[in-house]
């Protein structure tokens, strides 16, 4: 047994990566599948543990057998200005100031019998050994700040298994085994924890009732998990969807819920006013934070780096204010998104020549409207149907 042990682990050794299936070589020598769940990265240390077997109620922790050496954030990261504007979906690596574009996704629908349809999303994250994007196979996706880590969610729709990824490498450094699926995950804003909406089913599916009609079913969220990513335990809680009717309320069936800008709350999306309804870890209903600081329905900062100036409503022209609310500039866009620097933003409009204000794509524009560069190619609103992910450079 000792000889057996031995040689297993010198093929391991020989093979410079871990395999997900160590313990059953070193009891049974036969030929295994191909390794893809857990390697040994530069700067990304991965300890091997044992499983821990606990009953799984209403709200549970589940330790799986890995954790992560989350990497240390860059102190500086490139500021360059780097732009795709032939392109929609960007085939280059999109970025401005502290902003980038570390993933995007695609729709389709699956049409099924009774007229029933299932809006599908296709994965692409960007690859740094290329400077664009590779296309994926991960039922959702989201990439870290700093860029050097995704979490993914593995399955066809949605998944029990959440893996994070070595954007470098493209290894999935560690596997966290749920025991309920999950549609969606998203990064805390330090980088360290990952927050999985939970669902009983698929939640984009809809009924078509005729054209551009359909019935929308109620939400199946059952509640989330918090991910610790250096441990890899996931603490569940139940959460049931919010009202369809009250205020707030959503009557959306994905509700998938995001992190308060300094992560020490959750809130989960309302389609009613206010938009967002703050929980603490526990899911229990708390006071939204002071102000409103958020970006429309996302979990990103309207109130610039240096703290002076906020990004006004979706509108063409939009505005930028100073925090006595007086108007510092207009902007001849559609949506403002996000703070790339103190006195530019990414948005979304159009630099050029647009036939419609609806065909749009990504820009940078100036906080006094004077100066707009074009990101992406533009969206033809009837062909082209893809959203973006903006993530912190560091």
């Amino acid at each position: 047994m000792t000889r057996l042990l031995r040689d297993t682990l010198e093929e391991w050794a020989s093979e410079a990566r871990v395999p997900h299936d160590l313990a059953d070589r070193a009891l049974r020598r036969r030929a295994w599948l191909p390794i893809g769940a857990s390697v040994l990265a530069a700067g990304l240390a991965v300890a091997a543990a044992v499983f821990v077997i606990v009953p799984h109620g209403e709200n549970t922790t589940v330790r799986p057998a890995t954790g992560v050496s989350v990497p240390a954030r860059p102190t500086a990261t490139s500021t360059e200005l780097l732009a795709d504007p032939d392109n929609a979906p960007p085939k280059k690596l999109v970025a401005a100031g502290n902003v980038a574009v570390s993933a995007y996704w695609t729709t389709k629908v699956d049409k099924l019998p009774d007229k029933m349809e299932l809006v599908r999303r296709t994965w692409s994250l960007y690859d740094p050994r290329t400077g664009g994007y590779e296309q994926t196979s991960w039922a959702w996706a989201d990439v870290a700040p700093g860029l050097q880590l995704a979490a993914v969610v593995e399955g066809d729709l949605i998944g029990k298994r959440v893996g994070i990824l070595d954007m470098n490498t493209r290894q999935v450094l560690d596997w966290i085994d749920l025991e309920h699926a999950v549609g969606s995950v998203v990064w805390s804003p330090d980088g360290t924890k990952v927050l999985a909406t939970a669902y009983s089913e698929f939640p984009d599916r809809r009924q078509a009732m005729g054209k551009d009609s359909f019935q929308v079913f109620p939400s199946p969220r059952i509640g989330y998990y918090v991910i610790d990513v250096a441990t890899g335990e996931a603490d569940y809680h139940a959460l049931g969807p919010m009202s369809r009717h009250g205020s707030p309320g959503n009557s959306n069936a994905r509700q998938d819920l995001g992190w308060s800008l300094d992560g020490s709350l959750l809130w989960q999306p309302s389609n009613t006013r206010p938009d967002k309804v703050f929980i603490d870890f526990d899911g229990k209903q708390v006071a939204a934070p002071a102000d409103d600081q958020y970006v429309y329905y996302t979990g990103r900062s309207r109130v610039s780096p240096d703290g002076k100036l906020v990004l006004g409503p979706d509108g063409l022209p939009t505005s930028i204010t100073d925090r006595s609310g007086a108007v510092v500039g207009k902007q001849k866009v559609l949506q403002l998104l996000a703070w790339a620097d103190d006195d530019n933003v990414v948005a979304l409009g159009c630099a050029g020549e647009c036939g419609n204000e609806f065909d749009n794509g990504l820009v940078l524009v100036s906080v006094d409207g004077s100066r707009m560069t074009q990101l992406t190619a533009n969206r033809d609103r009837n062909k082209d149907d893809w959203d973006w992910v903006l993530t912190p450079r560091n």
